[in-house]
């Protein structure tokens, strides 16, 4: 990454074959002028297969990690509020505080994790970003911990989401509470479906 770029964690809509909306986590590579999008799904992921086959998508930023931590483990079940995009034919989530609708510039998918860089058509506001909270970036942290069950060792897993609980614990509201016990759930009942298969 260049001096001025950052990951900015996220939400994705993109439509699926069957035209349902696919809701997921990512984390593009942005800077600050939010023109371009640098995404880097795996070759096995939903949204990379709606973008190749589509070219278009909606990049949203949210304080509502609750359904950040659903969309993690693919439980946004049901879905939340979602509107017609005006700049894009995809559906974008009500309840974000911003969206960008994109379009594939480029899309170079010859290693596992591609590279998809998106131009920026369209953005909009919809409401406010709550602000810097310890409580929603713990449960940020423990989603992206979520996602690595597979390959992850489990007892550092689990060790990271005891010293993310104080946070949670110490400044968060019912949603982060919630959104916490959810992962927490997932993760032991990974882990323990895990060990259960080396026995």
């Amino acid at each position: 990454m260049q001096a001025n770029q950052r990951i900015l964690e996220g939400l994705m809509t993109t439509t699926s074959a069957d035209g349902s909306a696919n809701i997921s986590p990512m984390g593009p590579i942005v800077d600050d002028s939010m023109g371009t999008l640098r995404l880097r799904p795996y070759r096995t992921s939903t949204t990379y297969a709606n973008l190749k086959r589509r070219g278009t998508g909606v990049f949203h930023v949210t304080d509502d990690v609750l359904l950040l931590a659903r969309a993690a483990v693919g439980a946004v079940d049901p879905p939340p509020e979602l509107l017609p995009c005006p700049a894009v034919d995809e559906p974008m989530l009500a309840g974000a505080c911003r969206w960008y609708a994109v379009r594939v510039r480029s899309l170079d998918d010859s290693q596992e994790r591609t590279e998809i860089v998106v131009d920026v058509v369209d953005r909009g506001r919809l409401r406010d970003f709550f602000g810097l909270n310890r409580a929603k970036h713990a449960v940020v942290e423990a989603a992206i911990l979520a996602t690595r069950v597979e390959f992850l060792p489990h007892e550092e897993i689990l060790a990271d989401y005891e010293r993310l609980r104080v946070m949670v614990e110490k400044t968060g509201a019912a949603d982060e509470h919630a959104a916490f016990e959810f992962l927490l759930n997932y993760v032991q009942t990974a882990t323990a479906g895990s060990q259960q298969q080396h026995v």
